[in-house]
Order: structure tokens, then C-alpha cells, then sequence
């Protein structure tokens, strides 16, 4: 076999560094918080050419230099589909034999049971379960620990090049590293093409939410200015005539990779081409034919290329073949890898390459190349082969090896790229006469695979188009049981997208094409299924019929998956005290089927009745033991599986555990769209603590929520963080929309049953009465008005929400209750009433297990008994408030209470000293301000006291000056706030 025999090259990469002075500080900083100990993570951005890995290489060396570990990772750009975790696989083969135990193999394919099957189940019921996650949580987390292990020992810092060409997996392993390596001393650099970034692009949703998190910055490098051009073209050759000079400082327009190539170009007589691409291919047309030839030979195969490959695909003679390389090597068009692979010097080269190809030049390159994978063991993937037989027009072959990469994702814990790869091969059904024979499949069993891989990404909408074209290829003359099985599969993905009127009639379709005697899989599962989506619009008593006959044929069959999932929907649908008990019966049932989607949904429904029941204790058994066995079964993103994270994140926050509750909402690999909601639960906890970082993640939220019309959990989390933040930053206007906007889009999702409205219409009237007590405190009797309207129609859309559901659904839970008992006392503080018997009842409704709002409340009740005139009381319950706020790290809680005691003149421990009136102000200055605070002018303060406007006017003025204030009403307001406005 030929063997590669270059030795050690000059290189282009040794080029001098120049004008990024600033942009390398910035990445030494960087640097130097790994060293102390802290995470760090850069995100440099610019254009193809710029510098990026010039600057990267510097501070390789650097950091080297420094006694840091550098690890180097590559993306790779494979077309639509890539190779799961490349980058973070190059950066770690280095150090593979440093791995801690159990790491080292940590990228091998790791095959894993599907999933376990009943002896009730076949191919159709397994279809219909949650897809699999395989262990991406572990596999991200052990990649974390690895990185950390290594850091142990001395910083790290690891380097990602081209970013812009990152497979999904990749991508989402990022962002989990970013979000777990925080306190370790790891700093990463990540670089990326920003003129590749389309709007469409993947990458870009992940910058946006990337640049938020805590310890990542963003560089971009801008092109460099014609004296740096000057500095590094005449670093690059001595001697060069000031005319080449200036012709390649106007023509590279600060572009140092086409200065570079222009320089090298021109040294070489050449007349100097206005398009890059002619600037790249006229240093490739001076070398031999035999190195051109190896050039289209790597650039065809990809951005390495192996000296093996070049051989068998080159078409050359061993010697010639040597040559060659030696002369791509030498002419700094190839650099050799230190594993021995070749490599473009820059990508851009390769696309020029690629791009001067003729049609049946490269279509004969791709196939010889995926003849070579195919024909040596371990020399590329399934999905490399994929890639090269459909460039070469072999998509017989494409398919075979699309659906071969599906397979080897799937094992490799990629979801994304297992749905990309069966999406190729979808792509590629029509075109192939016997793709039935060669997948060993149906295109409508090929469908129902893809929806699932759908479904285990996280691509709900996608799952659900993927069905509805099974439907079509069955059309109404297909098989009645297969046509069945489809429409009760997309009634449950239409279910988990909240579009619940299109899930009866799946259900409906489902019945009808099946007979209920003799019992079968297919009618049960559809019966199963037609209950739960009857209960879900109110039609209970076809729900009650299809229900009774799923739970007899399902005895009748030994289905006991079929016979969980139906005692879960009845239990649901009709309560009472046995409903706890009647759920852990039909879990033991789903246990023993081995079914883990009615398993999961069986364990989720014991959270939710807990929940509701105000058990916080019990919700948190449940959800816990829900995602331990999540974590069993893979099925950590299926759909009861997000909904038992977001109870877990839910009932944290609930119970005070703020800490426990972020860490889960952020324990993440990566957030499918339709799980985003689990996220944006722990909204409400940076809110309650002031994080300034919120604002920008309330806005990422809301982002989606524009695109997810019907993800109403998600809805809710948003709008409820949302209005939370406009009561602390003084935005009543901001919380009146969003709580309006919310009570619309609830109506037509969710009709009666849109309970949750009772707590967002509740938690918006704090700002709005806030406002209207300010402008009562000003005598500003308009603004006061138009607040007290505004508040008025949030209490009718509470009022509305709560009528509704115990019209259409019954008695409502305790958390429901503390709500109630907090609007009302709220309405009555709109109105300028002190209710300290109302917001009594909101502390105690609370103590249900409600830190945080039981704490608000006491702080409503403290003030409602100062404005009472009963100070003395006032200090328990305030003190109480403010404890609480100080365990939670609760900031804007903490400020609220203590201006409060200093309004009140009240010694709250911790809060410091009250200052009395008589301290800042003169007596007389005192009066002016008591006048000022009931709305007075000048000339009216000058008539009830006796003193001319003018010297009214001077008082004022002072008043003004002690309190730092621009305005009467502000001078008020800060005068309130620091506990210095008269109360007599």
C-alpha cells in the first residue's frame, strides 16, 4: 500500500500576525480566567478570510507558551447532514489515553437496546411510544467531565474552528458545555463564518442564546486597515515593489487570507484577476497536472483527505502520486495534519477547487471516492459514503447508505442527524424503482420510523407532516388497520401540539376504519386513544363509551399498556379521592407492559394530581422518580418526560428551592422547541432575583412564542415571567398587555379551562394599582382613572376565567384558591382601600407550600396595615417577608420591604437606620412637602400656609435639591420611597 513519506514544510500559517492586537487581548483575557480558575468562552466572528484562524493560532501558541493544554477541534462541511460530535472527536483524540475511566471510547457507537418489548406489543404499538433520547444527557455530561478531569490537572482551553459548518449534535454539545463548564478552568473559542450566516441558518438561534449566557463574549473581527494590509504583505515576502503593494492592499479590502493569495499570485507574474476564485485557481494552474489532480481529488473528498484515499482515487503511480502531494505541500495549497492527512490551507481554496470541476469530472470523483469507502473497512462513515454516492447520481446506493447513517446516528446518540439521514432517504424514495426491497420497508413504515426520529428530536410539527404524508401515499383505498394505526399515531402527536379538535378526528377516522368485534391492537389503541382526545373537548360521554370498550378489549387481549392509558384518561377525566390510588394501579400495569411512553404518561399524571392538590413534597417525589426513570428507559425528552422536568422546575420555585429549580430548568443538552417551556420556567426565579440578564431571555421566550402559536405552557411561562418583571421595574402597561394578550390566546386554546388567567390577572394588577396610587398620592385624578380602568378590566378577565371553569369543570385546587384570595385583595388596594383582612387570607391561602408569593403577600399586608395606621402590627409579617427575601437571594422582594420600612419608620433588622424628616428637612420644608404630596401649586401651598408663592416657590426648590428629584412628583415619590413624607 502507498505510503505517505513528506517530511516537515514551511508553512503560510507562520505568517505574521497583524493588526489584532485588541481582539488577541480580549482571547488572553480569556485565557487568564481559566487560569484563575473560571470558565470562559469567546465566539469570534468574521468574515471567510479575515483572520480567524490566524488569530486562533496565535493563541494557541500563547497559551501553550503559558503551560495550558490547547485542544483543537474542526467542523467539517458535509452538505445537509454531518458527522455527530466531529469537532469535539478531533480535539479529544489527542488526549484519548488521559480520558478518565469509561471516557476514553466516549465518541464509539453505543449501541442500545431500541426499546423493551411487551408481549403485548408489536411493531405498530411500539410506533406509537416517545422516541428515544440514547443517553445524549450522559454523552454530553461525559464529555463535561472529561474536559473538567483534564483541567484538574492544568487549564484547558479548546479551540472549535469553523463553527458555521457544525453538525446539530455538535452544536447542541456546545451549548451544554457553555452552560456546564462555567466554574471550570476551561476557556473556549469558537470561530464562525458571520457571511455564512443566512437567515435561515442553524447556527444563528444558537449565537442569540449563546451570547446571553453568563461568562461568553463575542468578538468580531472587522477587515483589517490598509496599513495592517501594508504590515503583513510585506511580512509575508521582502522586497516587494510598492506598486505590487498598493495593488493588493486595494484589492484584498482588508481581507488578509486575499492578500495573501494576491501577493502570492502577483510575486508569481501573473496578471492579477478581479474574482477571488480566479486569484485561487491561478496558483493552483501553475502546479503540475498530476498535483491539480490531487487537489480535485481532495477537495471532492472533503476537508481531509487521507494519503490512502489520494491513491486509490488519484488515478496516479505511487511515485507521481508522492510528488504531487509534495508539490501541493510546498506551494502552501496543502498542509499536512499531524496524523498525516492532508488538508486545504483554507476552505475557501477547496470551494474554488471544487467549484472549477466539471460536471462529469466530479460526479466520476464521488463515485470512485464512495467506492473506496465502501470497499475499505473504517475509511469513512455511512454518512460520508451517503453524501458521495448522491453527488455521483448513485441514489440506489444513497438511499441504501442514508438509511445505514440513520442507523449509526441512532447509536451514536444523535437524534438530529438520524432525522436528517431518514429524511435523505425520503428524499430519494421516489427516485429509487426498488426502495422497498433495498430498505427492507414500506415508505409508509419508512414515514412513521421518520416521525418518530421527529418526535425524539423534539420536531413535533415535523412529526405531524411526516404522518399526514403516510396518509397520503395510503389514500383511501390503502389498508384499513395500517390507515388506523397512522391516524391514532397523529392524533397523538396532534395532541402534544395542542391542536385538540384535529385529534378527535384522527381518533374518529381511526374507529371507523377498524370493527370493534373480534377485539384487535388496532381498534383498542384506537379506542384508547379516541377517550382521551374526547375527554380533552368535552365530549365525556363518547369519551366514557370508548373508554370501556378499550378497558374490556384490553383485558380480553392482555393489553396492558392499552388498559393504563385508558385507566389514566378516565381517572383524569372523572377525579374524586380514589384518584391517586386508581393511578399507581395502572402504573404498576404500565410497568409490567414495558411500554415507557404510558409509563411516563401514567407518572406524569401522579405529579400533576399532587401538584394540584398544593403537595409540593409529593410533586417533587413523583417528578423526581419520573425523570430517574426517564433516565432508565432513554426517553428523557419524550413528551411526558419534558412535563415532568417542567413540574420538577415548577414545584421547585414553588417550594423555595430556587438553586434546584434553575439548575434543572438549565440541565440541558439541548431544548427542542416544544420543550421549551421547561426553560422558561426557571424565567420566574431570575426574575424574583433580579438577574439583568432576564430581559433578553423573556425576549428569546416571547420569540417563540410567536412561532408556537398553540404551545400554551410556554405561553403561560412567558407571560407570567413577563408581568412579573413589568411589577418590579414599575411597567403597569407592559403587564396589563401581556396579561391580555395571554387571557386571548387561553380562550382559544383552551376555552373554559383557562384557569392560569386567575394568577396572571392577579400578579398584573400589583404594577397597575402601584400606578394608580401613585397618582392618587399626586392628586394626578386622570392617571388615577385610567389605572383604575385598566385594573378594573384585569379583574373581569380573572373574574371571567374563574366563572368559566367552575361552570365547565368544577371546584378548583388550593393554588387556584391563593390566587383568587390575592386578587381580590388586590382589587381592593386598586381601589385605594387598606384591606388587612384580605391580604390576611392571601398569606394564609399561600401557605400552601408557596414561599415566594406567601412572602409577597406579607409584604401587601405590612402595607396595608401601616396605610391602616397599625404600624406596630405592621414589622411581623415584614420581617417575615423580608427573611424569606433574603433566603431566596429574592433582590427586588428585599428592596421592596425595606423602602416599606422606611416609609413606615420602621427598625427592620438588617435594613439599617431610619432616618427621620426632621433630619433632612426644616420644619417648614416639612409642610410644603405634606401639601406637595395632596397635588398643590405654589400659590395654593402659599395660601394655606400663610407665606407668599414666591417664597412657596423657594421651598420647593430646596425640597427638590435635598431629594436629588427633576419633578414635584418625583420629589414625592422618592420622598415615599425613603420613608420622609409626612404622615399626619
Amino acid at each position: 500500500m502507498a505510503r505517505a513519506t513528506i517530511g516537515a514544510v514551511s508553512r503560510w500559517d507562520e505568517r505574521p500576525l497583524v493588526g489584532r492586537g485588541r481582539e488577541l487581548a480580549a482571547l488572553e483575557s480569556a485565557v487568564d480566567r481559566a487560569v484563575a480558575g473560571r470558565g470562559s468562552a469567546v465566539l469570534v466572528a468574521g468574515d471567510a478570510g479575515v483572520g480567524k484562524s490566524r488569530l486562533l493560532d496565535e493563541l494557541a501558541t500563547r497559551a501553550a507558551d503559558r503551560g495550558l493544554r490547547v485542544l483543537t477541534g474542526h467542523c467539517v462541511d458535509l452538505g445537509e447532514v454531518g458527522l455527530p460530535h466531529l469537532p469535539f472527536v478531533d480535539l479529544l483524540r489527542p488526549v484519548a489515553a488521559e480520558l478518565p475511566d469509561g471516557a476514553a471510547g466516549l465518541f464509539a457507537a453505543r449501541a442500545r437496546a431500541a426499546e423493551t418489548d411487551g408481549a403485548d406489543l408489536d411493531g405498530a404499538v411500539r410506533a406509537l411510544r416517545p422516541p428515544v433520547d440514547d443517553g445524549r444527557l450522559q454523552l454530553f455530561e461525559a464529555v463535561a467531565a472529561a474536559l473538567a478531569g483534564l483541567a484538574a490537572q492544568t487549564p484547558v482551553l479548546v479551540l472549535l474552528e469553523d463553527l458555521h459548518w457544525a453538525d446539530r449534535s455538535s452544536r447542541d454539545l456546545l451549548r451544554y458545555l457553555l452552560a456546564r463548564l462555567t466554574d471550570e478552568p476551561v476557556a473556549v473559542v469558537a470561530s464562525y463564518r458571520s457571511d455564512d450566516l443566512h437567515r435561515r441558518h442553524p447556527l444563528r438561534p444558537l449565537l442569540a442564546e449563546l451570547v446571553r449566557l453568563p461568562g461568553v463574549e463575542r468578538i468580531d473581527l472587522a477587515p483589517l486597515p490598509d496599513a495592517a494590509v501594508q504590515e503583513l504583505v510585506r511580512g509575508l515576502a521582502a522586497g516587494v515593489p510598492d506598486r505590487t503593494v498598493d495593488d493588493v492592499v486595494a484589492r484584498a479590502e482588508g481581507n488578509a487570507f486575499y492578500a495573501e493569495e494576491l501577493l502570492a499570485a502577483g510575486l508569481a507574474g501573473e496578471t492579477l484577476p478581479w474574482a477571488l476564485t480566479d486569484v485561487l485557481l491561478a496558483r493552483v494552474e501553475r502546479l503540475s497536472p498530476p498535483a491539480q489532480q490531487v487537489l480535485r481529488v481532495a477537495a471532492v473528498a472533503g476537508r481531509r483527505v487521507r494519503h490512502e484515499l489520494a491513491a486509490a482515487v488519484g488515478g496516479l503511480a505511487d511515485g507521481d502520486l508522492e510528488g504531487a502531494l509534495a508539490e501541493a505541500v510546498h506551494s502552501h495549497l496543502l498542509v499536512v495534519d499531524p496524523d498525516g492527512a492532508y488538508r486545504f490551507r483554507h476552505a475557501l481554496l477547496r470551494e474554488a477547487v471544487l467549484a472549477d470541476l466539471l460536471p462529469g469530472e466530479r460526479v466520476r470523483l464521488h463515485a470512485a471516492v464512495a467506492a473506496h469507502l465502501a470497499a475499505v473497512p473504517g475509511a469513512g462513515t455511512a454518512a460520508e459514503r451517503a453524501h458521495h454516492l448522491r453527488e455521483s447520481n448513485d441514489l440506489p446506493g444513497a438511499l441504501s447508505a442514508s438509511l445505514e447513517a440513520a442507523d449509526e446516528a441512532g447509536r451514536a446518540g444523535a437524534p438530529a442527524e438520524r432525522l436528517q439521514h431518514l429524511e435523505a432517504a425520503l428524499a430519494l424514495w421516489p427516485a429509487v424503482p426498488d426502495a422497498a426491497a433495498r430498505a427492507g420497508r414500506g415508505q409508509v413504515e419508512l414515514l412513521k420510523q421518520t416521525s418518530a426520529a421527529a418526535r425524539r428530536s423534539g420536531e413535533l410539527h415535523r412529526a405531524v407532516a411526516l404522518l399526514r404524508a403516510a396518509q397520503e401515499v395510503l389514500g383511501p383505498d390503502g389498508d384499513p388497520v395500517m390507515r388506523a394505526k397512522v391516524h391514532y399515531t397523529l392524533a397523538q402527536a396532534l395532541a402534544r401540539i395542542e391542536d385538540q379538535a384535529a385529534a378527535v378526528r384522527e381518533t374518529s377516522a381511526a374507529m371507523a376504519l377498524v370493527p370493534a368485534d373480534p377485539p384487535s391492537l388496532a381498534r383498542t389503541w384506537a379506542a384508547a386513544t379516541h377517550a382521551r382526545a374526547c375527554y380533552e373537548v368535552g365530549r365525556r360521554e363518547e369519551g366514557d363509551a370508548a373508554a370501556e370498550e378499550a378497558l374490556a378489549a384490553a383485558d380480553v387481549l392482555g393489553l396492558d399498556s392499552a388498559w393504563a392509558d385508558v385507566a389514566v384518561s378516565l381517572a383524569r377525566s372523572h377525579g374524586g379521592n380514589e384518584l391517586p390510588a386508581r393511578l399507581e394501579e395502572a402504573l404498576v400495569r404500565a410497568r409490567r407492559s414495558g411500554d415507557p411512553d404510558v409509563e411516563m404518561r401514567v407518572l406524569f399524571n401522579l405529579a400533576i394530581v399532587a401538584y394540584e392538590q398544593g403537595a409540593s413534597e409529593e410533586t417533587l417525589r413523583w417528578s423526581d422518580v419520573g425523570l430517574d426513570r426517564a433516565r432508565e428507559l432513554g426517553v428523557e425528552w419524550s413528551f411526558y418526560a419534558a412535563e415532568l422536568r417542567h413540574l420538577g422546575v415548577v414545584s421547585r420555585y414553588v417550594r423555595g428551592d430556587w438553586d434546584g429549580s434553575l439548575a434543572l430548568a438549565d440541565r440541558l443538552a439541548r431544548v427542542p422547541e416544544m420543550a421549551a417551556h421547561v426553560r422558561a420556567a426557571g424565567l420566574l426565579v431570575q426574575v424574583g432575583r433580579g438577574d439583568p440578564t432576564t430581559a433578553g431571555r423573556i425576549a428569546w421566550a416571547r420569540a417563540l412564542v410567536g412561532r408556537l402559536d398553540a404551545h400554551v405552557l410556554l405561553l403561560l411561562a412567558t407571560a407570567g415571567a413577563e408581568i412579573d418583571l413589568a411589577a418590579w421595574t414599575g411597567d403597569p402597561a407592559t403587564a396589563v398587555r401581556a396579561a391580555t394578550d395571554a387571557d386571548a390566546a387561553l380562550r382559544r386554546l383552551w376555552g373554559p379551562e383557562r384557569l392560569a388567567v386567575v394568577r396572571l390577572a392577579a400578579t398584573a394588577l400589583g404594577p397597575v394599582g402601584d400606578a394608580a396610587a401613585a397618582a392618587r398620592l399626586a392628586g394626578e385624578t386622570a392617571a388615577e382613572a385610567r389605572w383604575t380602568t385598566a385594573g378594573e378590566s384585569l379583574l373581569a378577565l380573572g373574574r371571567g376565567a374563574l366563572a368559566d371553569h367552575e361552570r365547565a369543570v368544577g371546584p378548583y385546587g388550593v393554588e387556584a384558591a391563593a390566587w383568587v384570595a390575592r386578587m381580590e385583595a388586590e382589587a381592593a388596594r386598586l381601589a385605594g382601600r387598606a384591606e388587612p383582612t384580605l391580604w390576611s387570607a392571601a398569606v394564609e391561602a399561600f401557605g400552601y407550600g408557596h414561599v415566594y408569593e406567601q412572602a409577597r403577600s406579607r409584604w401587601r399586608l405590612a402595607e396595608a396595615l401601616v396605610a391602616a395606621g397599625d404600624r406596630d402590627a405592621a414589622l411581623e409579617p415584614l420581617c417575615a417577608a423580608a427573611e424569606t427575601a433574603r433566603t431566596l437571594g429574592a433582590a427586588p422582594l428585599l428592596a421592596a420591604v425595606t423602602a416599606l420600612a422606611r416609609r413606615a419608620r420602621l427598625e427592620l433588622p438588617g435594613a439599617g437606620r431610619v432616618v427621620e424628616a426632621g433630619a433632612v428637612f426644616t420644619p417648614r420644608e416639612t409642610e410644603v412637602l405634606a401639601l406637595l404630596a395632596r397635588g398643590r401649586t405654589n400659590r395654593q401651598i402659599g395660601s394655606e400656609l400663610y407665606i407668599s408663592e414666591k417664597t412657596a416657590s423657594v421651598h420647593v426648590s430646596n425640597i427638590l435639591a435635598k431629594l436629588g428629584a427633576g419633578s414635584r412628583t418625583e420629589a414625592v415619590a422618592v420622598a415615599a420611597s425613603r420613608g420622609l413624607l409626612p404622615t399626619g
